[in-house]
């Protein structure tokens, strides 16, 4: 929103954090309105802070607040948050892979207990901030207590694609019965503000699905889930979003299901919950629209992907290669 919005983005660091107070609750967004849209947003996050609006007054008046209310430092305009690329050498070094090849994508087609644990723990980690090796991470995590080698091959694989992009910036898809133990199928979307990634997730369904048609749907019931939660979001942002929240989905049947009440042999066995998707498509809050596959950026929360396709999917999410010198 702040880049969208041509804001600046402004960071404090508090000293000696854990020596403050007993917090009741866990707040870490914190929204300030005044007359005349003026508005001030904080983010908090242990102790690193950030903030930005657009009223400059607002800002001096909370830095000066903060300041003499708790020992800070000052570190002016956001360059980096939570100091990302640090942790991403800390790991690649306490796992020994800090002189492994690079590799270009972070899971294959088709061991010691307390290390694996580690190498997936630390990952999931990261996964909030790098959505291209969420499916990756999500799939190791399943195998914590029956792991072999090749889950740890695999995990090292992943930290093989960290060692070649450790600057990190900050749709619907599914596969079919993708899970060979259970055959779940997995759910993956994107939401995108601008061309930046707000919120993403890769997910097994709960449920065994008996088509693609039905994976793609219980998939896109759970992203219309979160797009309401998102609507909220920006209306208490006072972004406020005129129309229907459009996804994008490249199965065609699923788009006609969600459309119109059809009940036939091969979808009114779908549980009942699912069709809430139907009534958010009719009340103009979702809009399902067809899109190509190989233009389905969700694409890389559900399956492996060769190498073209990774990259291509991978850029789209903006998840690049960056240079920069504290």
């Amino acid at each position: 929103m702040a880049a969208q919005s041509s804001w600046p983005i402004f960071q404090l660091d508090v000293k000696s954090a854990f020596l403050h107070g007993d917090l009741k609750e866990e707040h870490t967004l914190f929204i300030k309105n005044e007359n005349g849209g003026k508005m001030l947003i904080v983010c908090l996050y242990v102790n690193d802070l950030i903030y930005t609006g657009n009223n400059t007054v607002m800002f001096g008046s909370f830095k000066k607040s903060m300041m003499a209310k708790f020992e800070m430092f000052d570190l002016g305009k956001m360059h980096y948050f939570l100091g990302i690329e640090k942790y991403l050498q800390e790991i690649l070094d306490r796992f020994q892979m800090m002189d492994c090849n690079p590799i270009n994508t972070p899971s294959e087609f088709g061991v010691d207990d307390t290390l694996y644990k580690q190498i997936v723990g630390s990952l999931m980690y990261l996964t909030a901030i790098r959505p291209d090796i969420m499916h990756a991470v999500s799939v190791i995590s399943r195998y914590m207590e029956c792991h072999t080698e090749i889950h740890l091959l695999t995990a090292k694989r992943i930290l093989q694609c960290l060692q070649e992009w450790r600057k990190v910036l900050g749709f619907i898809d599914s596969d079919y019965a993708g899970d060979s133990d259970d055959r779940k199928s997995t759910s993956g979307y994107v939401f995108m503000m601008g061309i930046g990634v707000v919120s993403w997730s890769s997910k097994n369904q709960p449920i065994v699905t008996l088509s693609s048609t039905e994976a793609e749907f219980v998939a896109a019931t759970a992203c219309a889930c979160q797009a309401i939660w998102l609507k909220k979001i920006l209306k208490e942002l006072h972004f406020k979003e005129e129309g229907s929240t459009q996804i994008y989905c490249d199965n065609s049947s699923a788009i006609k299901l969600s459309k119109y009440p059809v009940l036939h042999g091969r979808s009114k066995h779908i549980q009942v919950k699912y069709h809430f998707l139907r009534d958010l498509t009719n009340d103009g809050v979702i809009d399902l629209i067809y899109c190509r596959t190989e233009d389905q950026i969700a694409n890389i929360l559900t399956k492996p992907l060769k190498f073209h396709a990774f990259q291509k999917l991978r850029k789209l999410l903006g998840v690049c290669t960056w240079s920069f010198k504290l």
